[in-house]
């Protein structure tokens, strides 16, 4: 939807949500669909990886003497996650991931053969060709979209856990380590994921085009992008900037409903495991 410019036609409304995918499988096929699958699994685990262990890193470094974090630092621990996913792993994953489903081919007619054939292929496409700086191009705005949505997602993730806890049927003197049921950790995960889109569609969105398009050798980081927003405003108007919130919104939002859950688990099981080192240590001396 994003890359779509349909409704440009006097007379003519842009596309939804369901009329994309719709005309998506008619002209290429539901395996279309699933475009851009392979850059994406190929990333999703270094990225939750770096994210999660950056942010508490991050955490750590801004806690105050008594190891608490306010509201304010946890959103710059946020922000420090989502830059530093941007930067190590996210925006080569997008480039690859937007170039294989901007391509516009029959999967079903085994004689049309797309430039790009999957993920792999890709990378050696644009590094051959377009050379290796191509899958960083549109870092800048990577990093501020993946900032802003994981300072926002961590924020509402943490205020929404903290009300969680207070008002647990079994309360204890100290509600913030009260554990959460798995529904409830689920819920809050989905209603932080869905922030981040809701708080920056429009960054994504000129990022997205602008790691689409090809452009001249030398053509400046913000020339380009003042393009893109130019001819977007001048020729699709003010809502351009939001094409592809709802899906966008539908794939991160579950996706937080899951990841939130397995974080605390995984977490809890690791504090468990260092304090039983930390108790065997104590013990042996």
């Amino acid at each position: 939807m994003q890359l779509s410019k349909s409704g440009l036609t006097p007379g003519t409304k842009p596309r939804g949500f369901l009329a994309t995918g719709a005309q998506i499988v008619q002209r290429e096929t539901p395996l279309a669909l699933y475009k851009g699958l392979g850059a994406v699994l190929s990333g999703i685990v270094p990225k939750m990886s770096i994210r999660f262990a950056s942010f508490e890193a991050y955490k750590g470094w801004l806690a105050n003497e008594e190891g608490t974090t306010n509201t304010g630092r946890i959103f710059l621990a946020g922000l420090g996650a989502g830059t530093t996913e941007a930067v190590a792993v996210v925006c080569p994953m997008e480039v690859v991931k937007i170039r294989l489903q901007a391509q516009s081919h029959s999967l079903a007619d085994p004689l049309e053969t797309p430039r790009y054939r999957n993920a792999g292929h890709a990378v050696y496409t644009i590094v051959r060709e377009e050379g290796l700086a191509t899958l960083y191009r549109g870092v800048s705005l990577t990093a501020l979209r993946q900032a802003t949505n994981q300072g926002a997602n961590f924020t509402t993730y943490q205020e929404l856990k903290k009300f969680a806890q207070k008002h647990q049927p079994q309360q204890t003197d100290q509600p913030e380590l009260t554990a959460l049921p798995a529904w409830q950790t689920m819920l809050i995960g989905l209603v932080s994921g869905a922030m981040g889109p809701f708080s920056n569609a429009p960054i994504d969105t000129i990022k997205t085009r602008l790691q689409k398009t090809s452009y001249p050798p030398g053509t400046s980081s913000y020339a380009k992008i003042a393009s893109i927003t130019r001819e977007m405003f001048r020729q699709e108007g003010a809502r351009a900037f939001y094409k592809g919130i709802t899906p966008r919104v539908l794939r991160v939002a579950p996706g937080q409903a899951v990841v939130f859950p397995v974080y605390e688990k995984v977490s809890s099981v690791l504090e468990r495991v260092q304090g039983a080192e930390e108790l065997g240590d104590t013990y042996s001396e």
